[in-house]
Order: C-alpha cells, then structure tokens, then sequence
C-alpha cells in the first residue's frame, strides 16, 4: 500500500466525528476547519499540495496547489502524524448536520469523485485533486455540482454528507437524475452529465433550478439531503433584515407584531 493503514471510529448520530487511530509514525491529512482533538505526541505538519506521496517533487506539488486553488480550497492541508510510542487517536468533526462516509478506495477502483465540500480527511498517500470535466454542458450550467474532487489512492478516506445520506447502487444503463447540490460523490464509472430541466412553466415557476444531474450506471452514488448551499440559504432567508431581533417571532401576531410596535416604518 502507498497510503497508511489507518484505523477509525464514527461517533454521534446527527453531529457526527471520526476517531483516527495512528499507529507510530502513521499519518492523516485533513482541510482545515475539520479538527476537533488529538492526543499528546501528535505532530500536526502544514502540507503544500494534496498530500500525496507522489508528489514528491517541486513542480508535483505545485501542481497539486493548482487543483486546490481551482476547487476554491486553500493552497495547504493540515498533516497529523503519531510521533510518540504507541497508538494515538486524533479527531475531525462533522461541520454541519449529516453523516461522515467512510471511503476504502480499494473498493472502488482507487477512485472516488466527491463535491468539492464533502471532503474531511484521508489517510497519508491518498490524493486530493479536481475531476476535469470533458462536457461542455457541466462546466457552463453545472453550478455547484460542478466542481468535483477526486479522491485517487488505496487508502482510507472520509467525506461529510448534510442530513439524511441515501446510498443507490445504479445497474448499467441505470439513470438517477438529482440536484446538483445534492450529490455527495459517485464512483468511477458513473457517467456524470447536466441536463436542462425544459418546459417554460418549469423554468419560470418550478423554483427548483433550471439544471440537475444526470447519473448512469453502473456504478455507486451518495445523496444527502441538506447540502450546505440550502442550509445557508434557508438561514439567510429567515434571519431578520438589519441584523435585529425579529419581534414577532414565536408570538401569535407574528410579522404583524412589528408593525404594531411601530418597528416597521415606510
């Protein structure tokens, strides 16, 4: 194996974190903001690139700096290694509400295409690039669902699904049409297309974008429920407009209460 065996427990049902445990001197590597504890004699390392061992070299690693920057990630990831004696846990947190989806690459091919947020952490070796697309329709209406990581190594990886995860296993020919956002990752060998949604009714008034997913099988996909793009939208739209405390809220009158108490002025 390239990558490190590593060994791991999920733990909590809604808020979800996984417990690496590190033999001396294995590794995980891991975006930031993901971080949640770890134990004495656990070195954390700044890497420049994806964090392959591949990329040994100078130009590999810019190279690598390259993919994250066109996923939007930043141009390092967070390496923790067990320099100590004996096994050592480290833990990375779930950053909203979902389940953490644990990846043995070697089940699929040595390969896996995730949204470019579903990504927490994976054992050293594995290797964290962008999926090119080779269809002109995804790269101009793919929105979201667009952008996608690869996940290439014979290693452990780890990625977040928002709210409930639906797994489908799709036969050949078999078609699953999605939201965009909604796709947490896919194997290899799904064709992975955008399609028009059609209809002038649907495009004016279905609220429900103009574009989804298109998946063929054969093949695995993962869905979640809550991607964060509709968590925070939802959120947005209920917080109050000026960054005050909304009155009505939770009252009988709701909204009318304001304009009562004299808070809404035209």
């Amino acid at each position: 194996m390239t990558a490190h065996e590593i060994d791991y427990r999920i733990y909590g049902e809604e808020m979800q974190y996984v417990e690496i445990e590190l033999d001396p001197q294995e590794g995980v590597i891991a975006e930031a903001g993901g971080f949640m504890m770890m134990d004495d004699n656990i070195k954390m390392e700044s890497i420049f690139g994806d964090g392959s061992k591949q990329d040994s070299s100078f130009m590999g690693k810019i190279l690598g700096a390259g993919k994250r920057i066109l996923t939007g990630e930043s141009l390092f990831m967070t390496a923790f290694y067990n320099v100590g004696i004996g096994k050592k846990n480290v833990s990375f947190a779930s950053p909203y509400p979902g389940k953490i989806v644990p990846l043995d690459l070697t089940e699929y091919g040595g390969k896996f295409i995730c949204q470019k947020d579903a990504f927490l952490c994976a054992a050293k070796g594995v290797s964290i690039g962008i999926e090119f697309s080779k269809r002109l329709g995804r790269g101009l209406f793919g929105g979201e669902g667009f952008i996608m990581q690869k996940l290439e190594g014979d290693g452990m990886a780890f990625v977040h699904a928002g709210g409930t995860l639906a797994k489908k296993t799709l036969q050949p020919g078999e078609v699953l049409r999605v939201d965009t956002g909604c796709i947490v990752g896919f194997t290899k060998d799904v064709d992975y297309d955008i399609e028009f949604v059609g209809g002038i009714k649907n495009t004016i008034f279905g609220g429900e974008g103009l574009f989804f997913a298109k998946l063929q099988g054969p093949g695995t996909v993962y869905i979640q429920s809550l991607p964060f793009s509709r968590l925070a939208g939802r959120v947005l739209a209920a917080a109050p407009q000026g960054g005050g405390k909304d009155k009505g809220e939770g009252s009988i009158l709701g909204g009318l209460g304001n304009i009562l108490d004299g808070d809404n002025r035209f």
